[in-house]
């Protein structure tokens, strides 16, 4: 695993009982789990089931990680497991198979790493996206809206003109990708696509 400082620092300062620490903990990899666990194909009652789980053991576990940067393996692994005990649970409840094939019930180190990296990098966006002005914010997303903003509703919306909202787009871009959040994550190079024309052209 990558070792992050971020992500480090927030595992440390939630064993020592920062709040706003662990809240930014769960926020960043609530979707790791959910997505697992739709690879087990969990109700939705089964999904919470699973995350309040796999947070209550992270509450006791987190002061004894040895690696806090290891955080986002621990928690692919435990959710993986966890998902198995409902499956098993109610298999055995209902006497019937799980229905699942042995992609989901052996899922791979590979595909477990993939799912943490999606993780990470949504993170990362949503964290470069946070460090733009409000104008910018309000302009990507209404180009990456589904379905997306035409040029004269953003035009309308924000004062921008239908000339300029192209340029605008590609300034608050380049912004983004050289935010300190992605030159943390090493993707500052990287590109970000959002649609460049003009929506529906």
């Amino acid at each position: 695993m990558r070792d992050d400082p971020h992500v480090v620092a927030l595992v440390t300062r939630a064993s020592e009982g920062d709040h706003d620490a662990w809240h930014e903990l769960v926020d960043r990899y609530a979707a790791l789990g959910y997505t697992i666990c739709t690879r087990y194909r969990l109700s939705n009652h089964g999904t919470e089931d699973v995350g309040q789980n796999v947070w209550l053991l992270l509450v006791e576990q987190l002061g004894k990680l040895r690696e806090p940067a290891a955080l986002p393996g621990w928690l692919a692994t435990t959710t993986a497991r966890e998902c198995l005990r409902v499956v098993t649970a109610a298999s055995k409840t209902e006497r019937l198979g799980t229905g699942l094939d042995d992609s989901v019930l052996f899922a791979d180190d590979a595909a477990i790493d993939e799912e943490i990296l999606v993780a990470e990098r949504n993170a990362t966006l949503r964290a470069a996206f946070a460090e733009l002005p409000s104008r910018c914010q309000r302009l990507l997303s209404m180009i990456v809206s589904d379905p997306p903003h035409s040029y004269a509703e953003i035009h309308a919306e924000l004062g921008i003109a239908v000339g300029s909202i192209g340029p605008q787009r590609a300034r608050c871009l380049e912004r983004m990708r050289r935010s300190d959040a992605l030159a943390a994550f090493g993707e500052g190079e990287e590109k970000i696509n959002i649609r460049g024309g003009e929506p529906g052209a």
